[in-house]
């Protein structure tokens, strides 16, 4: 992933917002989870005015006017600028065509996962199988109540989202299936492993059944 000037993901948030119209920092936020963007990016708000503060500085936004309404702090108003909506389109362009190399959660579970034993591996994948259930059902709800009100082009992410849960989902009620009929290879040798905590000196054990 290329090194960026300002790195942090809320950057591409307030980009993406003040590309459409002038904003000052409260009005960003509001755009942004009325848009439930912070669903869609792991987003701090706390960082909002460093996060503008960097853009400025960096010359993607620039202060056009500072707003005063009632008894409130006096507020700036931002807008993008030619660099901000160059560094905007690289950023879509890199997120778009580039594979994250960071590896999800998930997967570094899955590394370690012989330390619960199977028993315990069964129970937690079977959680995880109905918090994906509840998932996916979630995404499918909000794509029916959106469908009728938006252009599917804005929608693609909560797509994105409800594909990656379901075949996840496909996954893990596969893994679930060897492990609870003892189809999966080696099942004896881990079970025995959790049991004494002795690591067989042969590998081949957790490869033949």
């Amino acid at each position: 992933m290329k090194r960026r000037k300002v790195g942090n993901v809320l950057g591409l948030a307030v980009l993406s917002v003040v590309l459409e119209r002038p904003m000052h920092p409260y009005e960003m936020a509001a755009v942004l989870k009325q848009r439930g963007k912070d669903a869609d990016m792991p987003i701090k708000w706390g960082s909002l005015y460093t996060v503008v503060a960097n853009l400025e500085k960096h010359g993607f936004v620039e202060a056009v006017e500072s707003v005063k309404d009632g008894g409130r702090p006096e507020r700036t108003v931002y807008r993008i600028t030619p660099a901000g909506r160059e560094e905007f389109e690289d950023w879509v362009r890199e997120l778009v065509g580039t594979v994250d190399r960071e590896p999800p959660r998930f997967k570094a579970g899955l590394s370690m996962i012989g330390v619960l034993g199977p028993d315990q591996a069964i129970s937690r994948l079977r959680e995880r199988l109905e918090q994906l259930g509840e998932r996916a059902e979630a995404h499918r709800a909000a794509l029916g109540q959106l469908r009728p009100l938006m252009p599917r082009l804005f929608l693609v992410e909560v797509e994105y989202d409800l594909a990656m849960t379901e075949a996840e989902a496909h996954w893990v009620r596969g893994f679930l299936e060897e492990l609870t009929t003892g189809a999966l290879p080696g099942i004896d040798a881990w079970r025995r492993y959790h049991e004494t905590g002795e690591f067989p000196d042969d590998l081949g054990e957790f490869v033949e059944r």
